[in-house]
């Protein structure tokens, strides 16, 4: 039986406890006297036995599809001849893969040997017989679950703090997740990161000016130790997203005080849903919009007042980046700015103060921590785009701060380091780790001073 399948019927089973429970909860309280007999409401009851029924099953479903390919692995590597078992690790590995492959139907018969062949019709016998088993004990244990919870239902029974109870388990479980797979994330990248700086040192790395990562294969190959500065990819990153923001940031904040303040609610209803549909535009799209049309005009512009513009240069890429970034800032401060209470309006106003001198001296001040964290969310956002500087300002790796140039950033590179087949032995290969740890500090940085500017304006207007 199908995962799928299992899951529908485990639903099923789930909803009927429910409906059992609750409609049990109803007689006993007709048989004490009334609903005010029961400790809590009858939903609560048919939310315990929804739980009681659906948790553990859920629990034994994932324990047993951890365990089943291994527990195949074993049953099907013991049928084996011993002199197959005796092959090396990565000879094995493929002659599994086979069987593997025949089993699943990716592969021909004649492609394989006899032994493979039995051993796959073994796997294939094997899989059905623990679906069935898998099968067999998600609905036991659902069904074992719902009856035991459908006989305690009593007036006594505090169902109401064993459902909330549970619930806080879930929550607190859910954010424990979060919290190791954001753990997990920093480890993987630290830990080869570490493999990186034993082979380049950190000074070389945080303070080089020239970033050419090309390892050759032979010591006396030409460039056989490649540059590995970090300063150049961090210029041009700050570069593009400086550029990004100058036109994100003053045109989404007039927009939305615009939209916020002046504009009637008949314009309002009509022009927000038309800008926030830029949000939703794919970026390949922007890069696209990039490199055929801006990057032309603004080379083309440049030349025509005497400047000397590259073919894709980093005014292309972060004026582009910039109007894909206006959503995001418009809509996050717009929203700030409808949160300040009418009260702080009307008194402003009422003191004879202008709409203006009321937005610059009232409005802004109080809505500065939620504007700030829509910028943060805007510059976040620029830092870690890539496919409008791959196709706009390209993957040459300039010091310099002239957004007429050609420039790179992090993220690009650690694209164009990780693409195709690479050995994760090599310095060029793990110094993408060590771009995305610094990328990981840099932003950690921008929330730091963020969120020190929401605290300290807050509390001036709390």
């Amino acid at each position: 039986m199908q995962t799928s399948t299992v899951l529908l019927v485990l639903v099923a089973l789930c909803i009927a406890s429910f409906f059992f429970a609750r409609r049990k909860s109803h007689a006993v309280a007709h048989g004490s006297g009334g609903l005010t007999t029961l400790h809590s409401l009858p939903k609560h009851y048919g939310y315990m036995a929804l739980a009681w029924a659906g948790l553990p099953a859920l629990a034994a479903l994932a324990l047993w599809s951890a365990l089943e390919p291994r527990m195949l692995e074993a049953e099907v590597v013991s049928s084996l001849p011993a002199e197959v078992r005796a092959l090396p690790e990565q000879q094995f590995g493929l002659y599994y893969n086979q069987i593997l492959g025949y089993a699943s139907g990716g592969m021909n018969a004649a492609e394989l040997d006899e032994v493979q062949l039995a051993a796959a019709d073994r796997y294939s016998a094997l899989a059905a017989r623990f679906s069935w088993l898998r099968s067999a004990l998600v609905f036991a244990v659902a069904l074992a679950g719902a009856v035991l919870a459908i006989r305690r239902v009593q007036p006594a029974l505090r169902a109401r703090n064993h459902v909330e109870s549970i619930i806080r388990w879930i929550l607190f479980s859910c954010s424990f997740l979060a919290v190791l797979t954001t753990l997990g994330i920093v480890l993987s990248v630290l830990f080869e990161a570490v493999r990186f700086f034993q082979v380049i040192p950190l000074t070389d790395f945080l303070f080089g000016l020239e970033w050419s990562p090309q390892m050759a294969i032979r010591s006396d190959q030409v460039g056989a130790s490649g540059s590995f500065g970090f300063v150049p990819l961090l210029v041009g990153t700050l570069l593009i997203s400086a550029v990004a923001m100058l036109i994100a940031v003053p045109v989404g904040l007039m927009s939305a005080i615009y939209l916020s303040e002046y504009a009637s609610r008949r314009f309002r209803t009509l022009t927000k849903p038309v800008l926030e549909i830029l949000a939703g535009v794919p970026t390949v799209v922007y890069g696209f919009f990039a490199a055929l049309t801006v990057a032309p005009l603004v080379r083309t512009l440049g030349e025509s007042v005497g400047l000397t513009v590259a073919s894709e240069s980093a005014l292309a890429a972060g004026v582009v980046m910039g109007i894909m970034i206006i959503p995001f800032v418009m809509s996050l401060s717009d929203d700030i700015i409808n949160a300040v209470p009418d009260t702080m309006r009307e008194a402003s106003l009422g003191m004879g103060a202008t709409m203006s001198e009321t937005i610059r001296k009232v409005l802004l001040p109080a809505a500065l921590p939620g504007i700030v964290g829509g910028i943060l969310l805007a510059v976040s956002r620029a830092i870690g785009e890539t496919m409008i500087v791959v196709m706009a300002a390209g993957l040459s790796a300039k010091l310099t701060a002239n957004p007429l140039e050609a420039v790179t950033t992090i993220t690009v590179q650690i694209v164009t380091l990780l693409v195709g087949d690479q050995e994760f032995d090599s310095p060029k290969t793990l110094a993408a780790f060590a771009l995305g740890l610094v990328l990981f500090f840099v932003t950690l940085l921008l929330n730091v001073v963020a969120l020190y500017v929401v605290r300290r304006y807050r509390e001036q207007y709390e």
